[in-house]
């Protein structure tokens, strides 16, 4: 994405430089709301323009209101398994019914949450469930389905709409084990590698036999 500028970049600079651009000013995000139009007319009126190469971060909420993965509490039914969890951890019985649902197996339980992983295979916090920066007192947002086919369909739409190969990354925040702060995972990509294998080069290196040094290049990075 590149600001429309009077002036070119120094050539020293061409193809050695980061670029980070917020893109502020986007509305509420509904269901069914598209999100490539709301993108592609927002970069145009703060200024900005897709370049083949781009990569566009985006939030998980958003996708995940976008395709209406956002569930009203008082409509869901408490299983045993919910119930048991709420006497155990004293924690709303609703929330946790919905952390259920979107969980393969509980890896731990915690007084303020359940470390689990999900049917994606994600290891986090309540199964991605979150009440935060969503309307009203009653609802929470879960993870896409499947967040890679929503960032294939998204870099397709804005391929469509800007004529650019714009790589588009799903990110959400995850906490760590035994550590404090989080980070911000890649939990959907398209466009663009996300895995990387180095075990030859390091073996070239240090002259010792390939081990597993595979690194998920686009699936980790530290919050901006």
């Amino acid at each position: 994405m590149r600001k429309a500028l009077n002036r070119k970049p120094a050539p020293s600079l061409r193809g050695s430089s980061l670029q980070i651009i917020p893109l502020l000013g986007l509305p509420e995000i509904r269901r069914g709301d598209d999100l490539a139009k709301l993108i592609a007319a927002q970069s145009r009126s703060r200024g900005f323009s897709f370049e083949d190469g781009d990569v566009l971060v985006v939030a998980q909420k958003i996708v995940s209101k976008a395709e209406g993965r956002v569930v009203t509490l008082s409509r869901l039914r408490p299983s045993p398994e919910a119930l048991r969890l709420s006497r155990e951890l004293r924690q709303d019985v609703r929330f946790l019914q919905a952390i259920l649902q979107e969980t393969r197996r509980i890896v731990r339980k915690g007084p303020r949450a359940l470390i689990v992983e999900t049917h994606h295979g994600f290891v986090c916090a309540n199964a991605g469930v979150d009440r935060s920066n969503v309307p009203g007192n009653d609802r929470v947002t879960l993870l896409p389905r499947n967040p890679d086919a929503s960032a294939r369909r998204l870099a397709a739409a804005l391929k469509r709409r800007t004529r650019k190969r714009v790589a588009v990354i799903i990110s959400d925040t995850f906490g760590r084990p035994w550590r404090l702060g989080l980070v911000n995972v890649a939990i959907g990509a398209a466009g663009l590698p996300v895995l990387v294998d180095l075990r030859f080069s390091l073996w070239r290196m240090n002259w010792r036999p390939p081990r597993d040094s595979r690194c998920e290049k686009g699936r980790a990075f530290p919050p901006s």
